[in-house]
């Protein structure tokens, strides 16, 4: 049976499209009350009235769609932090004034290089109740020991929203956050902040004590540092403390996903627990027993892996399939998966625009969708060559069901991907199996040592295949421009031909040669908007100044001598299919777009005679803005990121006087002029 095919599909499908309805919609709570009323009305009536009827039509199935299209519009309207009264946002008098506010810490993130970060729940502010998540930075200070998770703070100091990114099409970190719920940031020092007495001892509280256990005693069994760093990525979530150079090996062999907990883990979990109870008899008892312990044992790995979100998430997915996998019918798969993520858009539907949460999804589809067409292929005789031809088709499955998607975001593909999966998986599926097993001992306090020798040691090997696999830099294709255009005609193409090849007939060929047509024309119709596309750039970069004008797809730069600027503008020629034909220095008289482009540096001089429509200030120039003003008459003025705070303050109080827009781009991020 097709998967579509099936109403809970639909019902999925419509409560998808109004989450999406409401992200790119203004979020109004009273409208998203308005029509869930009305259409449950509208389905509680179609329901009765189809009842009477002795024929049945379609109008109940279409109110059913639409009840959940405004549930899932109603679901993320109400979900969203920023509706709800009681979030800290709604409560702050001022951005810029310190506020005192009650935070309790729940989870450990990745230090900087000056700050040592958590996330934390705001009980109070301002002596008011509140809720809501937010990033606490507090300065790094050798005195002071990591502070417990599950611990009060009265804290002193301003409250950060997050920003859009300040130059283009740069990862937009502020968003990312949002859709985790986190809100805003806020930085402190020693003196800004002091431990309550209350210790809140909650499920993460009790996490975080069981992980610090287990990483005391392997550090304590003087396990490498490096090897468990990885080991602690691999089971106890905590990618904190693992080097950039181990994170760029995994990228580039295509395998960074190894090292954050995710459905793959938590399927080896429910493989290896499957291995394991097989031989226990087949009575209906048993096998109630085997899908209780296995959803037990799940869960129990989410508790020891911190029940960040990721993990809950990829724990929920897992525990459907095991029940799906019970019930023993195969288009229960199908059911299942689809009920684990409607009840997960549910209670988070912002987790649809996680990265995370998309890719997990999608590599199951295939996984269950593609990889029976692929392991069709060809039927090996030996169990080993068994083994690894349903490895290499899992992984082109989930590749090929993530590609798209995966090139959009990160616009990169690792070219090895499939050999990487042919001889980690096995070595992954050993680490996890003794990597728990550890785990567990060293909480009774009996890990044998050479359990610990042979689990540091497997990881050693792991990373040194990795590393070596990683070392062939041609193979990974970087900087791949994508759009969502492209996107979504390459998932229709792969839909069309997948189908086609499970049941080949005409109509289905149609339907692949109309996926490549549309593809084709979603390139050719990209490269045409970009051709006619002119524009000019002025980008925000810490005391420096960089311009790009853009004609089409080529990129003419205009910055000072010297300046290395690939990781600012490289994202923008990415995301634009552009590249750049010539670099100049910054002239001090530019006309783009019959626009004329006056540009003032430290050395302070201008043309007299030239009454520009953009007056650029960089380097800050020494000048008198009201005599200069007086002279040129610009209709706007953009100070970069090259000036020094106190001149762009001084110019912006002066343009406000005189009437004249004025951007700082340190304040407001890049220009753009079409």
């Amino acid at each position: 049976m097709n998967a579509i095919q099936f109403p809970l599909s639909r019902v999925t499908i419509a409560f998808i499209f109004g989450i999406l309805v409401a992200h790119f919609s203004n979020l109004d709570f009273i409208w998203a009350t308005l029509l869930i009323a009305t259409s449950f009305v509208t389905f509680c009536l179609t329901y009765f009235w189809t009842q009477k009827q002795f024929i049945q039509n379609n109008l109940f199935g279409f109110a059913t769609y639409f009840f959940s299209f405004c549930l899932g519009f109603y679901s993320l309207t109400t979900h969203f932090s920023s509706n709800q009264k009681d979030n800290y946002l709604n409560q702050i008098r001022s951005i810029e004034l310190p506020h005192q506010v009650e935070i309790v810490l729940r989870e450990k993130l990745k230090s900087t290089v000056y700050y040592d970060r958590y996330i934390g729940l705001v009980n109070k502010i301002d002596h008011s109740n509140c809720s809501g998540k937010i990033i606490v930075n507090f300065k790094k200070n050798s005195t002071r020991n990591n502070l417990q998770i599950g611990t009060t703070l009265g804290v002193i100091s301003t409250i950060i929203p997050h920003k859009p990114p300040l130059n283009p099409n740069q990862f937009d970190y502020g968003k990312y956050l949002s859709t985790k719920s986190i809100l805003a940031q806020t930085y402190v020092e020693d003196s800004e902040f002091k431990i309550q007495p209350i210790l809140v001892k909650d499920l993460f509280y009790y996490s975080d004590a069981i992980r610090s256990k287990i990483l005391v005693g392997l550090q304590e069994a003087h396990f490498n540092s490096v090897e468990l760093n990885v080991l602690a990525a691999l089971i106890l979530g905590q990618q904190q403390d693992i080097s950039k150079d181990i994170v760029l090996d995994y990228q580039k062999a295509g395998a960074v996903h190894i090292l954050s907990v995710s459905g793959l883990h938590v399927g080896f979990i429910v493989l290896f627990l499957g291995f394991i109870l097989k031989y226990l008899p087949k009575t209906k008892w048993v096998n109630y027993f085997k899908l209780a312990f296995i959803l037990v044992s799940l869960w129990a790995f989410a508790f020891i892996a911190g029940l960040s979100p990721s993990v809950i998430r990829s724990v929920t997915m897992f525990s459907f399939v095991a029940i799906g996998l019970h019930l023993k019918r195969k288009t229960n798969m199908f059911h299942t998966l689809l009920v684990s993520l409607l009840l997960i858009l549910l209670f988070e539907p912002s987790f649809l625009f996680d990265v995370g949460f998309q890719l997990s999804y999608l590599a199951l589809f295939f996984i269950l969708w593609l990889q029976p067409l692929l392991g069709s292929i060809w039927e090996p005789k030996y169990k080993i060559t068994q083994y690894f031809w349903d490895i290499l088709t899992v992984s082109f499955a989930a590749q090929i069901g993530t590609l798209p998607i995966s090139i959009y975001y990160f616009h990169q593909f690792p070219g090895l991907f499939f050999i990487t999966n042919l001889v980690i998986i096995p070595f992954l599926s050993i680490i996890m199996a003794l990597g728990l097993l550890l785990m567990i001992l060293l909480l009774l306090n009996l890990a044998p040592f050479f359990l610990v020798r042979i689990v540091e040691k497997s990881i050693a090997f792991m990373n040194f295949i990795i590393q070596k696999i990683a070392a062939f830099d041609q193979m990974v294709f970087t900087e791949i421009p994508f759009n969502i255009l492209m996107v979504v005609s390459l998932y229709l193409l792969v839909i069309a031909a997948v189908i086609y090849f499970k049941q080949p007939s005409f109509r289905q060929m149609v339907y692949v040669c109309a996926g490549v047509v549309l593809i084709q024309a979603s390139f050719f119709y990209t490269k045409w908007r970009i051709h006619n596309e002119n524009e000019l750039i002025v980008f925000n970069i810490n005391k420096s100044t960089l311009f790009a004008e853009r004609k089409g797809n080529k990129v003419y730069l205009f910055k000072d001598s010297g300046t290395s600027l690939y990781n600012t503008i490289q994202p923008y020629l990415t995301a634009n299919f552009a590249k750049v034909v010539k670099e100049n220095t910054v002239p001090n008289l530019m006309y783009i777009s019959n626009k004329k482009i006056v540009v003032i540096d430290s050395a302070g001089t201008y043309p007299k005679n030239v009454n520009p429509d953009i007056l650029v200030m960089r380097q800050s120039p020494k000048i008198n803005l009201n005599r200069v003003l007086k002279t040129c008459r610009p209709k706007l003025i953009i100070a970069d990121a090259s000036n020094f705070k106190s001149y762009s303050s001084l110019w912006k109080s002066t343009c406000i006087k005189e009437k004249i827009p004025f951007q700082n781009t340190y304040e407001k991020g890049f220009y753009k002029l079409e």
